[in-house]
């Protein structure tokens, strides 16, 4: 079967490719931007590719033909506090157009469970798209998730967040909301399931796990299945400004989508039953064990995606090919360089970079600076890393963005998504003399970026002198 996998950059999209390559389909991953679908070179081999933006007017030149079957697992949630739902319109709108010309039999969108009279502006958004897809002109068929449950989703890393760092938490009474959360296995499980049944064709079902809890029971729960205890007091004045404040400090959220999030855990998510998972034959994941499932991927290093690696994470919203030329004019640059004695083991410390690794040199001063970047609106360190020694284009590293990481060329080039007055690379490079190249360049924006850059010379001369080194230091062991 050809299929069209919209967001297959996504953090669902990425988990149900593979499924999809390993049931024999043709797939078309859709994606903004090419160079950072991140995935390996054997199943890029197997994929074909379409550039495009749903939010774009809809170029009908070279469409991709003879799809069988679309799957629309588009969001716009962690793109804007105010304006993501007229984006999500546009974009539904947009793709209604091209299927109009490619014409496949099913479309499969992945919404979330709409049943509370009272929506949030991010559920009653997912809703209007619902609306406007059942207009196309093919075979809709909506599943309607609750909180998703794996390793690297954005429910799962707050909740993970928010208990391994607050033995004690002083939560608002939101936490005390009904939800039904669905293990990332199932979602994927139900994607596949519907897939060309025609009993599922022009229907909605709403899927979830089989645990109804509030969010303190998943707050505490997860303690338990940890092996720790954690105490929650609830207090019912917090506003929701100050609740998403409270989640952006404490956990790896971004702004946006800590208040889109606030909005919506005010709204009760319980599923409405219907005979899907007996059609399918799926069995449900409890919460506990949708959350041991997770920790298995997690102490294997087998995390597929995680929602810190889109774009929408962080400041970065352009394509990665337009920073991969770093300038030279108007530019200040710290290069640094060393001799490299152990080529391999040069490259697994570059490759290693950030998150628990650290950055070889003052990890305090880079924590000061994550902190600060936070205090000003920033993504700060939170974000970490996905996976402890491989890098994909486009991946997160703290608050740097991989806009290149090529081993075989010895070369990983990094942009900056901290707030800056101006604009920063770091790149590590190893040349044909087996000299490290270690270099940060920073493109001012007026006299402030200046004033920033110069104020930071003797800090970065203990930095990057300091991390050059042992990078090299620690590859000679």
């Amino acid at each position: 079967m050809r299929i069209l996998l919209t967001g297959a950059n996504g953090y669902v999209g990425r988990r149900l490719l593979p499924e999809l390559l390993a049931n024999g389909h043709e797939v078309i991953c859709c994606v903004r931007d090419k160079n950072r679908l991140g995935i390996d070179e054997e199943t890029l081999k197997l994929i074909h590719i379409w550039e495009v933006d749903f939010l774009l007017e809809p170029n009908l030149d070279n469409l991709p033909q003879n799809i069988d079957v679309a799957y629309y697992l588009i969001h716009s949630m962690t793109s804007s506090t105010t304006a993501f739902d007229e984006m999500e319109s546009k974009t539904a709108e947009n793709f209604n157009t091209y299927m109009l010309h490619m014409r496949p039999h099913q479309v499969i969108y992945l919404s979330g469970i709409v049943n509370d009279k009272h929506l949030s502006k991010h559920l009653q958004s997912r809703k209007n798209v619902e609306d406007i897809l059942y207009q196309g002109d093919y075979k809709l068929t909506v599943l309607r998730a609750g909180i998703i449950v794996g390793s690297g989703s954005s429910s799962f890393e707050i909740i993970r967040d928010l208990c391994e760092k607050l033995p004690f938490m002083i939560t608002p009474k939101w936490v005390l909301t009904k939800t039904q959360p669905i293990a990332i296995r199932n979602v994927i499980q139900y994607l596949i399931g519907v897939l060309f049944h025609d009993e599922c064709y022009n229907k909605s079902f709403d899927i979830a796990g089989p645990d109804v809890l509030s969010y303190k029971q998943m707050l505490q729960l997860y303690a338990k299945t940890r092996g720790f205890k954690n105490w929650i007091v609830t207090v019912p004045v917090m506003t929701p400004k100050l609740s998403s404040y409270w989640l952006y400090f404490v956990t790896s959220t971004s702004y946006k989508l800590a208040m889109n999030l606030v909005d919506s855990m005010k709204i009760e998510v319980i599923a409405k039953a219907n005979n899907l998972q007996e059609l399918l034959n799926i069995h449900s994941i409890s919460y506990v064990e949708a959350i041991e499932l997770a920790f298995l991927k997690i102490e294997q290093n087998l995390v597929i995606s995680s929602w810190k690696d889109s774009l929408v994470s962080g400041r970065f919203r352009k394509n990665l090919t337009e920073f991969i030329q770093i300038p030279k004019y108007g530019c200040l640059t710290d290069h640094q360089t060393i001799p490299v004695k152990n080529l391999e083991k040069t490259l697994d410390n570059i490759w290693s970079i950030g998150g628990s690794k650290g950055w070889y040199y003052g990890n305090w001063m880079w924590k000061i600076r994550g902190f600060l970047d936070k205090l000003v609106g920033g993504v700060g360190l939170r974000r970490g890393r996905t996976h402890p020694t491989h890098i994909d284009n486009g991946d997160v590293l703290d608050f740097w963005r991989v806009l290149l990481a090529d081993r075989e060329k010895k070369r990983l080039l990094l942009f900056a998504e901290m707030r800056l007055p101006g604009e920063a690379w770091l790149e590590f490079r190893i040349d044909e003399e087996n000299i490290l190249h270690q270099i940060a360049t920073f493109r001012p924006k007026g006299w402030l970026g200046r004033l920033y850059w110069y104020t930071l010379i003797p800090f970065h001369f203990f930095i990057f002198g300091g991390m050059i080194r042992n990078i090299a230091k620690t590859s000679e062991k």
